[in-house]
């Protein structure tokens, strides 16, 4: 018997698109190379395998033009895109129309002027792609209704992946299979459904910067509640300090510029004398412990230090409230692991994509907890040195002041894969202003720039849409653009920075002005 659906709104859609998904002889997934791009992918892998249905995988930065013919050019008749496609529908309809092949579409952005049949977008029946379901939460959506029409009987598929390296069925069996504690699952099977994979999808979300202090909310809130139920997710009220699981205590503490407590954060010394007042065992035999390590009782001292010192030292109130708020765990990865907690599962797979690896992050999604979590540790550790050498010249370079935007160019200091991460960690810092979106640009091509914009929720509150102003300043130059109201991107023609900031600034100012 079909379970209730976890998002009504778009079980009709889903439903559809799972029938059609059936029907294919064979499927080809694409899917965006972002966190939630590869958890997308990796819930519609697992789903179409455990579905028998054949298919191959592939990743691409930005679906244009080019990107949607080459697809198009392959054998597949069905093409399922995660993660993008829907402000893409106006190629695809065009291939589509010319019987290219079918497409079905699980994605959360804005959709341009077109229409398809197989199309499951929040957008599409008022829910909010940006804040309140992601690609991935998409995805899962589909997923679930792929299950409710396979038959147990269903021969498994053989998927892989084209970028890179190839996942195998055993891999996409479990997404922790190999962890401590998978062999202790609910007392039914939440594979069986396609719940387990509410654990991916809590990933992506959070990924994909749509979980606040508070938490996810409004879709993705049933989706968490599906992961809970099935054992792979765990919600907590606790510190929002970003690395819990894995940084030593002082490094924690340092490295927490969304506090920036005078005294400790940025500042090595002040931290470890911080702590080192605290009636808390610090270290053991094996070093420095983190914060996973402590009792109940250390860590409501070390918060209660931590808030106190905060108030002291002047910090407003607002980001004093927020040292505390709804975090998430996944149930069945390894305690201390950067897996076990979802902001840094995020983190390791942004580290892998978007330096090319797509098959590396795409295979730690469905379970593979040795080759390929190796490469991709290492890959985030190259990941981390890039984040902080780019906000260290963002914030030494500065920003330049428009009336209604601040922008800097990097050129090809800062890789254009991370270029709206840098954007984003370097708001609030030294002359950096929280009130107004940022504009990253970055050197793509001889020929093309990358543009990245990051808002706030204060400012999308106002009638800030950054996916309106990538894509009617972008056109503007000759390029394109789209995204989310809080975070958005485009590629335009090199050499048409100013323009295109002069537009996006009008567009900004008419927004916010309204």
């Amino acid at each position: 018997m079909a379970s209730a659906p976890p998002v009504p709104e778009l079980a009709d859609a889903a439903a559809a698109c799972a029938d059609r998904l059936q029907a294919a002889d064979s499927v080809l997934l694409a899917s965006h190379i972002d966190a939630d791009g590869l958890t997308s992918a990796a819930i519609a892998a697992s789903a179409l395998e455990r579905a028998g249905i054949p298919f191959e995988t592939m990743f691409s930065k930005q679906l244009d033009e080019a990107e949607v013919a080459e697809i198009a050019a392959t054998d597949h008749e069905t093409v399922l895109f995660t993660d993008f496609g829907s402000g893409q529908l106006d190629i695809i309809a065009d291939h589509e129309q010319a019987g290219d092949f079918t497409p079905v579409i699980a994605d959360h952005h804005q959709p341009a002027d077109a229409t398809t049949e197989y199309h499951l977008n929040p957008l599409l029946v008022g829910l909010d792609g940006a804040s309140e379901l992601s690609g991935a939460g998409a995805a899962y959506v589909l997923a679930r209704a792929l299950a409710d029409t396979t038959s147990p009987s269903s021969p498994p598929a053989e998927p892989s992946a084209t970028d890179g390296g190839t996942v195998t069925a055993s891999q996409a069996d479990h997404p922790a299979a190999d962890e401590p504690g998978a062999d202790e699952p609910p007392t039914d099977n939440p594979a069986a459904d396609n719940r387990d994979l509410a654990a991916l999808a809590v990933v992506g979300a959070v990924g994909d910067m749509q979980a606040g202090v508070d938490g996810l909310t409004g879709a993705n809130e049933a989706i968490v509640a599906e992961g809970i139920d099935a054992g792979v997710v765990e919600s907590a009220t606790d510190i929002t300090l970003y690395g819990k699981q894995t940084r030593p205590l002082p490094k924690l503490l340092e490295y927490a510029s969304e506090a920036r407590i005078p005294g400790i954060s940025n500042d090595a010394a002040g931290s470890i004398e911080f702590l080192s007042a605290l009636d808390i065992e610090l270290e053991t035999d094996d070093g420095w412990r983190c914060w996973v390590d402590l009792t109940d009782s250390e860590r409501q001292t070390l918060l209660s230090a931590l808030i106190q010192r905060a108030v002291d030292s002047g910090v407003p109130a607002d980001r004093i409230d927020d040292l505390v708020g709804t975090t998430y765990q996944l149930s069945r990865e390894e305690s201390g692991t950067v897996l076990r907690d979802v902001s840094e599962f995020s983190t390791l797979l942004n580290a892998t994509a978007r330096y090319e690896r797509a098959d590396v992050g795409l295979a730690v999604c469905l379970g593979d907890r040795e080759e390929a979590f190796d490469r991709a540790r290492t890959l985030l550790r190259n990941h981390r040195k890039n984040l902080s050498e780019g906000v260290d010249w963002v914030t030494s370079e500065g920003v330049t002041m428009a009336d209604n935007v601040q922008w800097f160019d990097a050129g090809d200091e800062i890789r254009e894969t991370i270029v709206g991460i840098i954007a984003g960690m370097a708001v609030g810092e030294s002359g950096i202003r929280r009130d107004r979106p940022i504009i990253g640009f970055a050197e793509k091509s001889e020929t093309e720039v990358k543009v990245s914009a990051r808002g706030s929720h204060t400012l999308t509150a106002d009638g800030l849409d950054l996916s309106v102003v990538m894509r009617e300043a972008a056109r503007a130059v000759d390029g394109d653009g789209g995204g989310h109201d809080v975070a958005a991107g485009a590629t335009i023609p090199t050499g048409m920075q100013e323009e295109f900031i002069d537009a996006a600034d009008e567009i900004v100012g008419d927004q916010l002005s309204s």
